[in-house]
């Protein structure tokens, strides 16, 4: 069978496999499917893939691969939001898994393309929606008001000067480019010309993930994960900033941690643990950041699942 070859390199690849380990039958959740470098491994392994990506351009591709038309089919496709894995599987008859994996955030096609708008690499619409409809970016920005744009910039860019940039955005109104959306925030914070990092990337990434709602998804999909996986199921999750890796550190410290509750649910006395076997944070090596300068920001930790009952809210 002739291999379709994934037009990206995905990151931490042999790391994520082997935390998966898959096995030939295994079904395994490939929950951002992207260009397909989890899956195209997953598959090589032997096992069924059911992968999940909003973004209709994946979609379209993966229904390309020779996998897709088996019987039964191997990869099977899901034009969807992770966070609705649960119910997308319940669907289509599957009710355990024995592996998800997670790879948060942007895909490289995405900021590859200056027409999608998440980068300002190169100039393009101000857009940054993976499902490609619902409010873009500039819909946000032109119609938001200033304080509610300073907390996106606050909270997900972690950007200090949040109020004076929102201030700058709402002053330099309509924007409509991605390239609009630089020069206001590099002149708001005096941006110098070969700094080591471009001012505007922290704005570029708030707006990104408010658009996309993408803490609410990776909270929604970790606990949808804990619901399929079965008695030794493994669960990989891929991130690339600190708001994600946060998320899900703190997620597996309270499903392992000593009574197995959340913070965020009543405790039970003596609940067995949900994970077990939970890594500490894994990076890229130097050879792989050689190849791949993109794997520099990214972390991987995963966990094995116990037999314990899933939470109704993880």
């Amino acid at each position: 069978m002739t291999a379709v070859p994934a037009p990206h390199i995905p990151v931490l690849l042999k790391e994520v496999i082997a935390a998966l380990d898959p096995q030939a039958g295994d079904v395994i959740v490939d929950a951002t499917f992207g260009a397909g470098g989890y899956t195209r491994a997953l598959l090589d392994a032997g096992a069924t893939v059911h992968a999940f990506d909003r973004d209709p351009d994946a979609i379209a591709a993966g229904r390309e691969w020779p996998e897709t038309r088996e019987q039964p089919p191997r990869l099977v496709l899901h034009p969807r939001r992770f966070s609705e894995m649960l119910e997308s599987l319940a669907e289509a008859g599957v009710s355990r898994v024995a592996g998800v994996t997670m790879d948060i955030g942007v895909s490289s096609m995405q900021l590859d393309q200056a027409e999608r708008g998440f980068a300002f690499q190169q100039d393009g619409p101000l857009d940054m929606r993976m499902s490609q409809d619902g409010e873009s970016a500039a819909d946000f920005l032109n119609s938001a008001d200033e304080s509610a744009i300073a907390d996106v910039l606050y909270h997900y860019g972690e950007e200090r000067q949040s109020r004076r940039v929102a201030r700058a955005i709402v002053a330099a109104r309509p924007l409509s480019t991605t390239g609009d959306l630089a020069r206001v925030v590099r002149k708001a914070l005096g941006h110098r010309p070969g700094a080591p990092k471009d001012p505007a990337t922290r704005s570029f990434q708030a707006v990104r993930i408010h658009v996309n709602a993408e803490l609410d998804e990776l909270n929604e999909g970790l606990s949808a994960a804990e619901q399929l996986l079965g008695e030794g199921g493994r669960l990989a999750v891929v991130s690339f900033h600190s708001l994600e890796d946060r998320i899900v550190k703190r997620y597996l410290r309270d499903a392992a941690a000593a009574g197995g509750g959340s913070r965020h649910l009543p405790q039970v006395d003596h609940a067995p643990a949900i994970y077990t076997k939970v890594s500490k944070a894994i990076r890229a090596g130097e050879a792989e950041l050689n190849d791949n300068p993109r794997a520099r920001s990214a972390t991987l930790r995963h966990a094995v699942r116990t037999s314990a009952p899933a939470r109704e809210a993880a």
